[in-house]
């Protein structure tokens, strides 16, 4: 996959420029760099990733592609507490496939969001990983746990053909809450 395609995974689940954001697990910045095109230089993103080296690389990409966006490099892991201000939207993309108990992180997530933010979830299409791609989830199974963490809804948005574990796809969940 290129720059291209990982745009096209998130497009329909940015509803335009600006906000505060998150990519949480980012790693070296594939999808960052996708959502910095897609929200601008007026937004704020936060990249969560655990790995110095990681970090330092999509620093460097952002500053030869987007200097002028403000992209904030945090190092800590996004399955515990994060110190962030509420946030518009998250991208978790290829990074939840990581955490075995997803359920107590994705209602931490979803904690961080406003009451009509998204969360955009980039995954394998499948319920079986392996050592690299150890708990991956399909659509249905990504539904089914995003209704039981709070949010009001979700729906598939794209999908790309993976030679790794077949296809890869974006959904989008929100964050409605009744206030």
């Amino acid at each position: 996959m290129n720059h291209a395609d990982h745009v096209d995974l998130l497009r329909d689940g940015v509803p335009g420029a600006g906000g505060t954001w998150a990519d949480l697990g980012c790693g070296t910045g594939a999808f960052t760099l996708a959502l910095a095109e897609l929200v601008g230089p007026r937004a704020v993103v936060f990249s969560i990733d655990q790995d110095q080296r990681a970090l330092a690389q999509l620093r460097t990409r952002v500053r030869s592609r987007f200097p002028e966006h403000d992209i904030r490099t945090v190092e800590a892991d996004f399955t515990r507490h994060l110190d962030l201000p509420v946030l518009d939207g998250i991208v978790m993309a290829n990074s939840l496939h990581f955490v075995k108990d997803k359920e107590p992180v994705v209602r931490a997530v979803r904690g961080l969001l406003a009451p009509t933010a998204r969360l955009i979830l980039v995954e394998y299409n499948t319920d079986r990983g392996n050592e690299w791609v150890p708990h991956p989830m399909s659509y249905p199974t990504w539904e089914r746990l995003a209704g039981r963490c709070g949010f009001s809804s979700t729906l598939k948005i794209g999908a790309k053909p993976s030679s790794f574990l077949g296809e890869i796809y974006s959904a989008i969940s929100w964050n409605e809450q009744a206030g």
